[in-house]
């Protein structure tokens, strides 16, 4: 009688077999290639729907964070477990960036702008995917800021000092306005976040006296109300957006990688400027959209960066949408 019992070690070398086999059959792939040489993927936005209201994710690359020290508050060893459930390196993290675009109404709305010309080597993808997604800078009609931490802002202005949005109105929530612009604030800062203020002032300072204030639970634009979440900055906003049936929770920082911040709400990234009121507005926040079972998008997640919360012990996990080609 034939042995039909497969030993793990033959199961796994037919199956890397298999995997070479149809690499190299696929057209336009060569063998070196397919031993790992970097190809060309397709560009980064995805376009989904909330109702009447459609959103494009835009995609500006990654920054890849040593994982020791990210969490402020948590044991190295726990963080690294949590990195290995999540099938993910434990050396480092490597934070990926996606804003939104959305169109309503005629208009084209940004939530934040990504790096611009100021990012990291894998980073400043964002206007290469603007474009390839058939949508123009001088189009852009209103850009909203959720905080101005540079990974969110200097996408709207070059180094060179050239604004990337001509004709778009500035929106920005007034808390975070009246800290960053606040010279006292700058002057009295530690050295390593006076780099921080003077960025802000770059990319702000040229258009100023034009910027709009809001404030939150007040309507920007049709369907879509700041909700103030503190914590990570202070003037750090997230957005409810909403059309017919369809709700959307814009994140912005409230966590950075979900298989750190969203299986473990407590925990602080370095990136948060006061720890444990990010962590409270972190919890309240993923209680709520899970809840009401709202989808979300958030500027850190894996692309395209939107699901849904679940309720996951002590904790909550992310549940990406399921890919589709139609809106």
């Amino acid at each position: 009688m034939q042995d039909t019992d497969f030993s793990r070690r033959a199961a796994l070398v037919g199956a890397g077999a298999l995997v070479a086999a149809a690499t190299l059959d696929l057209p336009g792939i060569s063998p070196a290639q397919a031993q790992g040489v970097p190809v060309n993927q397709a560009p980064g936005f995805y376009r989904y729907k909330i109702g009447d209201i459609t959103l494009t994710a835009i995609n500006d690359g990654f920054g890849r964070r040593p994982l020791e020290g990210f969490v402020r508050n948590a044991e190295l060893a726990d963080v690294k477990k949590a990195m290995e459930q999540a099938f993910l390196p434990q050396d480092a993290l490597s934070i990926t960036f996606t804003t939104l675009a959305i169109q309503h109404g005629g208009k084209l709305t940004l939530i934040d702008t990504g790096n611009g010309d100021s990012g990291a080597p894998t980073s400043g993808t964002w206007m290469a995917n603007f474009k390839a997604a058939g949508l123009d800078p001088k189009d852009v009609s209103s850009v909203v800021f959720s905080h101005f931490h540079g990974d969110h802002i200097n996408g709207f202005r070059l180094k060179d000092g050239t604004a990337v949005f001509p004709n778009a109105e500035v929106m920005v929530p007034a808390a975070e306005w009246a800290f960053w612009m606040d010279d006292a604030k700058m002057n009295a800062a530690p050295d390593a976040m006076k780099g921080a203020f003077a960025g802000v002032r770059r990319v702000f300072g040229p258009v100023a006296k034009d910027v709009k204030q809001f404030e939150p639970g007040k309507e920007l634009l049709p369907g879509l109300t700041p909700v103030a979440a503190p914590g990570h900055t202070p003037g750090h906003t997230v957005f409810a957006l909403s059309s017919g049936n369809g709700k959307l929770m814009i994140m912005s920082d409230t966590t950075n990688h979900p298989a750190l911040f969203v299986r473990n709400p407590d925990w602080s990234a370095v990136f948060d400027m006061d720890g444990p009121q990010a962590a409270a507005t972190r919890r309240k926040l993923l209680d709520m959209v899970s809840a009401e079972r709202m989808q979300v998008a958030f500027y850190h997640a894996p692309f395209p960066a939107t699901g849904h919360i679940a309720k996951d012990g002590n904790g909550f996990a992310m549940v990406p949408v399921q890919w589709s080609t139609a809106l």
